[in-house]
C-alpha cells in the first residue's frame, strides 16, 4: 500500500477519529430549535460538503435566516465539548502516524469540518505533532467530491498527487481523492456501513481499522 508513496493524507471524521455519530445528534437538536424534524436524507445529502457549503444548504433548504457565520458558530458551540472530551482516535491510527513520522513520510489532513473543531480534537488527542499540513474545505472553492482540498494539501506538502495515499471513509471523499489522481484506501466506519461494498469497489485498498499497518 505504501510503496512509492510520497505523502499520506487523512480525512478527519470517520477516518482519523470516531466522530460521525455525533453530527446526526447535532442536526436533530439544531433543526428542532426551528421546529423542523430531521429529514431522513439530510446526512447523505450533505456528505462531503464544506462547513460553509453545509450552512448555505441549511439556509436554502430550511429557510434559516441566520447568516453563514452565525450558523457555523452555533454548530461549533454545539460540537466543541464533544470533540474535546468524547471523540477518540480510530483503532491503530496513532501507531501508524508514529511510524510515518519515524520514516519521514509527510502527512496531511483534508477535512470538510471547521478549522475550530479540527484544532479542538487534534489538541485534545495530542495529534497535531504528527501532521505537516492541515487544511479544511472552506479554504478551497469546492468541497468534496471535488478534488480541490486534496490537491491543496498535496501542493503544500510538495508531493505529486499520483504519489499520495488518501485514507477516507465516505463516498464523496473517495471520489474527491480519485479525481485528484491519488491512491485511495477506504476506511470502515459504522456511519457508512450501508455503502461499504461500494466503498471497497471504488478504492484501491480497504481496511476495517489501522491496526498493524506498516509503511
Amino acid at each position: 500500500m505504501f510503496e512509492g508513496i510520497e505523502a499520506v493524507i487523512f480525512d478527519l471524521d470517520g477516518t482519523l477519529v470516531d466522530s460521525m455519530w455525533m453530527w446526526k445528534e447535532i442536526d436533530i437538536e439544531y433543526l428542532d430549535g426551528y421546529g423542523i424534524e430531521l429529514p431522513p436524507d439530510l446526512q447523505s445529502t450533505i456528505e462531503g460538503m464544506s462547513f460553509s457549503e453545509t450552512a448555505v444548504y441549511f439556509q436554502n433548504r430550511f429557510g434559516i435566516r441566520d447568516d453563514v457565520d452565525t450558523i457555523k458558530n452555533r454548530w461549533n458551540e454545539m460540537a466543541r465539548d464533544l470533540y474535546a472530551n468524547r471523540v477518540k482516535p480510530k483503532p491503530g491510527v496513532v501507531d501508524l502516524l508514529k511510524k510515518l513520522k519515524e520514516k519521514h513520510i509527510p502527512t496531511g489532513i483534508a477535512t470538510s469540518n471547521s478549522r475550530e473543531l479540527l484544532d479542538t480534537v487534534l489538541k485534545a488527542l495530542d495529534l497535531e505533532k504528527y501532521f505537516d499540513e492541515i487544511h479544511v474545505s472552506c479554504e478551497v472553492e469546492r468541497g468534496k467530491p471535488a478534488p480541490d482540498i486534496f490537491l491543496l494539501v498535496a501542493s503544500c506538502i510538495g508531493a505529486d498527487p499520483s504519489k499520495c495515499l488518501v485514507f477516507e471513509d465516505i463516498i464523496p471523499g473517495i471520489e474527491a481523492a480519485r479525481a485528484a489522481g491519488m491512491k485511495v484506501c477506504a476506511v470502515y466506519d459504522d456511519f457508512s456501513a450501508h455503502v461499504d461494498r461500494e466503498k471497497r469497489e471504488m478504492s484501491d485498498y480497504y481496511i476495517t481499522d489501522f491496526l498493524g499497518l506498516n509503511p
